[in-house]
This record gives structure tokens, sequence and C-alpha cells, in this order.
């Protein structure tokens, strides 16, 4: 109870500005979200996607990724690859529409990355956005977190 005690203190002087924690998931403020529990983080034209915290903590140990090919095709909300885990296997949806310009294939062989790294090392796919618009439907963090949060508490 200490050391709990002691690290809710050391994170309230710490004031990590960048992170709002929810239970045990980590919710990045500068990303968007899909109720799928994909995010993506936009750059200029180009957005960067994998499963969130909330996702990889729910999967449990990941053992597998399935990519898609360079140059395929991906459609907001249309699976584009799945997860497996020690628990299950799982689609992974688009939350953007365009081609796949890179797949991570650090992933083949440490699909772990996933797990310990989701949204930096354990990234699954870069696109070349073909509609910007559509970003307008994902949710914030604020948002995302509240979701998951009322997703939690139906199970």
């Amino acid at each position: 109870m200490a050391s709990r005690l002691w690290a809710s203190r050391a994170a309230s002087y710490l004031r990590i500005s960048t992170t709002f924690n929810r239970s045990f998931s980590t919710v990045l403020k500068d990303l968007k979200y899909a109720d799928s529990h994909e995010w993506v983080k936009v750059e200029g034209s180009s957005a960067t996607v994998g499963i969130t915290d909330h996702a990889q903590d729910h999967l449990g140990d990941v053992v597998y990724v399935e990519l898609p090919e360079v140059g395929a095709a991906v459609t907001q909300g249309s699976s584009f690859g799945a997860v497996e885990s020690v628990k299950a296997t799982s689609d992974i949806n688009s939350p953007v529409s365009g081609k796949v310009v890179e797949v991570n294939e650090e992933l083949s062989d440490s699909p772990g990355l996933v797990n310990g790294s989701p949204y930096k090392n354990g990234w699954i796919i870069k696109v070349e956005l073909s509609n910007a618009n559509e970003l307008k439907s994902l949710m914030d963090a604020d948002k995302y977190s509240k979701f998951c949060e009322e997703e939690d508490a139906k199970h």
C-alpha cells in the first residue's frame, strides 16, 4: 500500500501532460482513435496506425501479427490484418482510408512489440491518406478514454 501511495504522489508531482492514464491503459493526447480500438497518428498526408494500449491489454500476449502488403488499399472501418494472442485472434480495422506505404516488418519476428510499446515500436502500418475528412469521425483521447470506461463497465 505504501508503494502505491508513493507512486500516486510521484505521478502527481511529475504532471505528465502528454498522456492520460485510465486504470492501467495509456491514451495519448495527440492521436485519434477508432471505436474498434485502433489509433492513428497523422503527419501531413501520412498516417501511422496501430492498436491501442487498451486493446493489447485485453488481448494479452500477442504472438502473431498478420500484415497487409505494401501497396494494398485500406478502407476506413474495414479489416486489413489480424492480431493473434494467447487469448484470441482479432481483426485489425483501419481507422482511415488510403494506400499502405509501409508495414512494421519487426512485428514478424517480435510481435510482442504490440504489447510492450503499442504507440511507438508496435505500430502496424503507415498509410497515404486518401480522405483526410474521415479523421473527423474518430475520437480524441478524452472521448476514447470515456468510451473505454463505458465499454469496460458493460463487461
